[in-house]
């Protein structure tokens, strides 16, 4: 999705808009939704049929499915970026403080205060607030017209962290709800490690054989709708399993979707501020707060489904999640330029 070309002097900036696919994004999730609980409730035999290609704890083609979906958005990602990033240390030491501290801990928080009661949701919501977004930040930060090369860095640091540490911060996080360590690292490095080394390897081999433009322009764009397919996959398997019980799902939605909109808003705002504060520019403090707010949805979702199974609340959690996220952070982008003409009013005069 290239960017609009900026007019002449005094001409209106051309602003990036959605794909159709994008738009709708919301749209396509709750028609999975649907399509999977008619198969549940109509279908005689489907879950049965579904849990047949059960080998241990994990669903042989749900595994595929979220491997897959993981899979493009690690193939995008530009590593040899990073040094870029790692040049301006203040900005780099707030992105992850914000992305590794204060994002886990506020959802960690937002959890406790909105579903004590309720472990289950409570532990996929903990599983979401420490998957940084490494996928969809590219698209909003591209919209809001931040700094392209930045949020590269950005998404390659935290790709790295992931792989890393997910499995320890889910740890330290749910140790109080009393789940090792073993069954999450297991997870995180089939379901992260295996598309991981797959896009690192796939980028620079790529690169090297077709070049930049070609793996840019002709590449991404062929692989880039296996992560929507992936997705919607895995939601239609997950939600023809749960069937009839789904007559619960529209309160459920409403308890998850309250502590996500806050944290939303909160890691954008504040992260924006932040970035103003150490004096980046506009483009570098929008890719700071989509970078904070954003999450890696995919992840929690594949790791959810490993750990905790295809039924488990844990995974409706993370399901639900990107259905909050896509209409909350598309706001959010008006409120970056509404935030651009207001505390970076030099920067919106020069654009005009």
């Amino acid at each position: 999705m290239a960017l609009g070309m900026q007019g002449q002097v005094c001409a209106p900036v051309l602003r990036k808009k959605l794909s159709f696919v994008d738009r709708y994004l919301t749209l396509w999730i709750f028609l999975a939704m649907a399509i999977g609980v008619a198969l549940g409730h109509f279908v005689p035999g489907s879950a049965g049929f579904i849990n047949s290609f059960q080998h241990g704890t994990t669903n042989l083609p749900i595994a595929v499915g979220l491997i897959v979906m993981m899979y493009p958005p690690l193939a995008k990602v530009r590593y040899e970026k990073l040094g870029e990033v790692f040049r301006n240390r203040r900005v780099l030491g707030l992105s992850l403080v914000q992305n590794w501290v204060v994002g886990p801990v506020l959802m960690f928080a937002l959890a406790v205060l909105f579903l004590r009661g309720q472990q289950a949701y409570m532990r996929g919501l903990i599983l979401i607030g420490i998957a940084r977004c490494i996928a969809m930040v590219l698209v909003w930060n591209e919209l809001a017209e931040g700094d392209a090369d930045y949020v590269a860095g950005l998404v390659a640091i935290n790709s790295v962290f992931q792989v890393l540490f997910y499995s320890v911060y889910a740890w330290v996080f749910l140790t109080v709800l009393q789940l090792g360590i073993a069954p999450l690292a297991k997870s995180v490095g089939l379901y992260l490690g295996v598309p991981f080394a797959a896009g690192i390897v796939t980028r620079f081999v790529l690169l090297r054989a077709k070049g930049e433009t070609w793996y840019r322009t002709k590449f991404v764009p062929r692989i880039s709708p296996l992560t929507l397919v992936a997705l919607l996959f895995t939601i239609l398997v997950m939600f023809a399993l749960k069937g009839d019980l789904i007559v619960r799902l529209p309160l459920d939605v409403v308890r998850i979707a309250v502590p996500l909109v806050i944290y939303f808003a909160v890691m954008f705002v504040v992260s924006f501020w932040m970035g103003k504060k150490l004096g980046a520019d506009y483009a570098q403090s929008a890719t700071l707060a989509f970078t904070a707010a954003g999450n890696n949805f995919e992840l929690a979702i594949a790791v959810a489904v490993a750990v905790f199974g295809i039924n488990s609340g844990e995974a409706f959690v993370g399901v639900v999640g990107p259905l909050i996220e896509v209409p909350a952070l598309i706001g959010l982008v008006r409120v970056a330029f509404w935030i651009r003409e207001r505390w970076f009013a030099l920067e919106a005069s020069e654009l005009r």
